[in-house]
């Protein structure tokens, strides 16, 4: 019987809920307050969550449920989540969604609508389960990293060789940037990658849950802990653990992780039995780790333990060889770029780097009118990586350069020649003054 988690601060909301599921077969747990919903997920096996965008009278801004969101998905990615929201919450429901969230509804819901979503997405959840251990999935072996600069060459060259030691790695680089993929890889190639390669996400993590969620807890430990439950070290053992955000730490966690790089010892909370694990600790930072040490936020010690080599992620707007060849794996084989929508994404700077890219995709994938994807599908003028100016300035040292050709000078911009005469109208550029 699938187990769905239903999350509202209403009690008339939960107990409608509870009953409609009911009725139709599901099993449900209840939570009126974001704490308690993270417990519940920490413990359970649950199969998808349904969860409200607010949880304290009077607050409509939806932050409270991103918070949640956040929260579940670095217990476990795999969880279908549902948000339902009242209008005033939408925008943040629909870029959640884009972030990942299965879907949403707003209120007052349809329940035909709900009961389709949940019985499609608990029928994926049930097939996952078999490869869950300790909530985390296994990974995809068949996963590999698309790139085509030198950059990313380079870096890759270099995880190979780290992936064949037993040291610990630190992958640096801003959010986006692909950090987790990188520690994936690493993990494929080394000599444990037919044990369980472990994520746990510390920015997404309330800090009074860090320790139990790294080292595990002792039923009665803590308030909610019901039973008892193992941590990620143990989940990890023998195989491989990632530690994205480690930055967010605290020095009491700091101390423990510390212990167990030393000596692979730790105790649960709560407990006074010492355990001993054999874990390899990939993690990963878009903080100057160098600065918390000097700011007295992160041991030292604990920054030599962790980063016996670095691995420095560059930022996609760095690579650029390796924009296009990526977003024509995100849309797949049944879609294509026009050139103009290859130098469009060229030239954008991707401040959210290769998610953001993707998410791009997605939303590209949505507009489009045909399967030739043009720079409108992408929908990025709002935000040109070249300022306004320094485009025209650019368009027109081409046209001097090729004599105002404008075959030439689109050959040499990217563009065809119909999209090179609509940027010179844009910017109303007079050729025969130029040439």
């Amino acid at each position: 019987m699938p187990q769905i988690l239903v999350v509202d601060d209403n009690p008339d909301i939960l107990e409608a809920l509870e009953m409609l599921l009911s009725l139709h077969g599901y099993q449900v747990l209840t939570a009126d307050n974001e704490k308690q919903a993270i417990l519940t997920v920490s413990h359970q096996n649950i199969d998808l969550v349904i969860q409200d965008m607010n949880f304290a009278q009077g607050i409509t801004s939806g932050k409270e449920g991103e918070s949640l969101f956040n929260a579940i998905k670095a217990i476990n990615s795999n969880i279908p989540i549902i948000l339902i929201t009242a209008w005033t919450q939408l925008e943040t429901a629909v870029a959640l969604v884009k972030a990942g969230a299965t879907d949403y509804l707003q209120k007052p819901w349809d329940d035909i609508k709900l009961l389709s979503l949940i019985d499609k997405y608990t029928q994926q959840s049930k097939a996952q389960h078999s490869a869950l251990k300790s909530g985390v999935l296994r990974p995809n072996n068949s996963e590999k990293l698309i790139y085509a600069s030198a950059e990313m060459a380079d870096l890759i060259a270099q995880a190979e060789k780290v992936a064949a030691s037993q040291v610990n790695v630190l992958i640096s680089g801003a959010n986006g940037a692909g950090k987790e993929k990188l520690a994936d890889y690493i993990h494929q190639h080394s000599s444990r990658h037919q044990q369980d390669f472990i994520k746990v996400n510390m920015g997404a993590l309330p800090h009074e849950l860090m320790e139990a969620e790294l080292f595990g807890a002792e039923k009665g430990a803590f308030t909610g802990a019901n039973q008892a439950r193992i941590g990620r070290f143990e989940a990890a053992n023998a195989g491989t653990l990632f530690l994205d955000e480690i930055a967010n730490l605290s020095l009491s966690g700091q101390m423990k992780l510390l212990r167990v790089l030393q000596t692979g010892e730790f105790e649960r909370l709560g407990s006074n039995i010492t355990q001993k694990v054999d874990v390899r600790v990939l993690s990963a930072t878009n903080a100057d780790l160098k600065l918390a040490v000097q700011e007295g936020t992160f041991r030292e010690d604990l920054y030599y333990r962790l980063n016996v080599i670095e691995l420095h992620l560059p930022e996609l707007n760095s690579r650029k060889a390796d924009i296009v060849v990526l977003a024509e794996h995100f849309i797949g084989n049944d879609f294509s770029l026009s050139e103009e929508a290859k130098q469009a994404l060229t030239q954008y700077n991707w401040p959210g780097n290769v998610r953001e890219l993707q998410n791009s995709c997605k939303r590209a994938l949505v507009f489009a009118a045909s399967e030739m994807l043009t720079a409108q599908d992408f929908q990025l003028t709002a935000n040109q990586a070249r300022p306004e100016q320094d485009e025209k300035a650019h368009i027109e040292q081409v046209l001097i350069k090729h004599k105002g050709v404008i075959k030439h000078s689109a050959l040499e911009l990217g563009l065809s020649r119909q999209a090179l005469y609509r940027r010179i109208e844009k910017h109303q550029i007079d050729i025969d003054s130029l040439c």
